[in-house]
């Protein structure tokens, strides 16, 4: 193999294919990265996979001879990273093939590397569903609920974002059990599923965030007006836009009727500006992170204000007051105020309303312009008075 390619592209592509590298690897191939260098299609393709999530991209070179290898990703990556911009890069491997030269202007490397053969096929969908989505509905799917799963991986369904379509729409939800997005975005698809049966048929799968999260970097940077590509098939789902893949296993089991959680009505609701309450939670986060977390709202009916307050105990407390519409008898309720951050920030909007019936039932936090889109439920905290 002899190639030569410009160093930030290469270094580009190499930070993108890294994320995929095991950190603990099974195998000790796990811990490179695959190129593959095509003479055809004058094109360097990188590939990174820790059997779980897999990411390939390919960047524009000038290849002398074809041919693959694997390296140490991290190695690579800090050497390749470290070199002049400016300059080419050419990689050579020798007779054996598995001793890399890398050449630039300032000095030259050698690397040893493994045999490609030893490096496991990223899963290739051949039948089953396909889907094209429109990068900008991804991409707010995906913002508005990823935040909202669990990190813990005894719960192994909760970390996860569970994907559902029905004829052109997507809906997307998240929950750690304490807390839960859901968010739907209208024609989000260009056609309905291909693969499912009959009209209006419907298809859902639920996906490791991790995956996802890669899926929402690689989308986010997409220029193009063309689609992404969805590929679902036995308990593996490949994101293809352009030159890069993103592949991923699916989580097995049935998600949890979120649904059924979120109330039919509600007896309270307090309106407010979601940037002075964002603005407000920040300020008194400050002391609540000192104790527990926990913030309480207290809504005045008579005087139209909220009174957001925290009380960390041996050490001080503070209050903020909010104008509001209110409807309904005043309330105190608490919440952890990190997780009403999260959900406020990945609202759009200037104004929002938090619904609630009593200060132990779930409150539902909603932007006002968009009320069905998106919904984020949230569990009070029990005060102790």
């Amino acid at each position: 193999m002899k190639v030569v390619c410009s160093q930030s592209e290469l270094n580009a592509a190499l930070q993108l294919v890294s994320r995929a590298v095991a950190t603990r690897p099974t195998h000790p191939v796990l811990a490179n990265v695959l190129l593959t260098a095509d003479a055809g299609t004058d094109r360097l393709s990188l590939t990174g996979f820790d059997l779980n999530l897999g990411i390939q991209t390919s960047l524009a070179a000038s290849v002398e001879t074809s041919g693959a290898i694997t390296l140490p990703a991290r190695l690579l990556g800090e050497i390749v990273s470290r070199l002049a911009s400016d300059s080419p890069l050419t990689l050579t491997t020798e007779e054996s093939g598995e001793q890399v030269q890398l050449n630039s202007l300032s000095g030259s490397y050698q690397m040893r590397g493994m045999p490609a053969d030893d490096y496991p096929d990223l899963p290739m969908v051949e039948s089953g569903l396909t889907l094209k989505l429109q990068a900008s509905g991804l991409v707010q799917a995906l913002k508005g609920t990823l935040f909202a799963s669990s990190g813990d991986e005894a719960k192994q369904l909760l970390t996860g974002v569970h994907l559902s379509f029905t004829d052109t729409n997507l809906e997307a939800a998240a929950t750690d059990g304490h807390r839960l997005a859901v968010l739907q975005v209208n024609d989000a698809l260009q056609a309905a599923a291909e693969g499912t049966e009959g009209e209006g048929a419907a298809f859902a799968v639920t996906l490791p965030a991790r995956s996802l999260r890669e899926v929402e970097r690689l989308v986010a940077g997409w220029r193009s007006e063309d689609p992404i590509s969805l590929f679902c098939d036995r308990g593996q789902v490949v994101f293809l836009a352009a030159d890069q893949m993103v592949t991923s296993r699916t989580l097995e089991g049935t998600y949890p009727n979120y649904r059924q959680l979120i109330p039919d009505g509600f007896s309270r609701t307090l309106t407010m500006d979601r940037r002075a309450l964002v603005g407000a939670l920040e300020r008194i986060a400050v002391l609540a992170d000192q104790h527990n977390n926990v913030v309480k709202f207290s809504s005045q009916p008579e005087s139209g204000v909220v009174l957001i307050s925290a009380d960390a105990q041996d050490v001080g407390s503070g209050s903020e007051s909010l104008a509001a519409e209110l409807s309904g008898d005043a309330i105190q309720i608490a919440f952890n105020v990190r997780y009403m951050l999260d959900g406020l920030k990945a609202m759009a909007g200037d104004r929002v309303v938090l619904h609630c019936n009593a200060p132990t039932t779930p409150a539902v936090l909603r932007p006002v312009e968009d009320g069905d889109g998106f919904i984020y439920l949230v569990m009070p905290v029990q005060i102790r008075s």
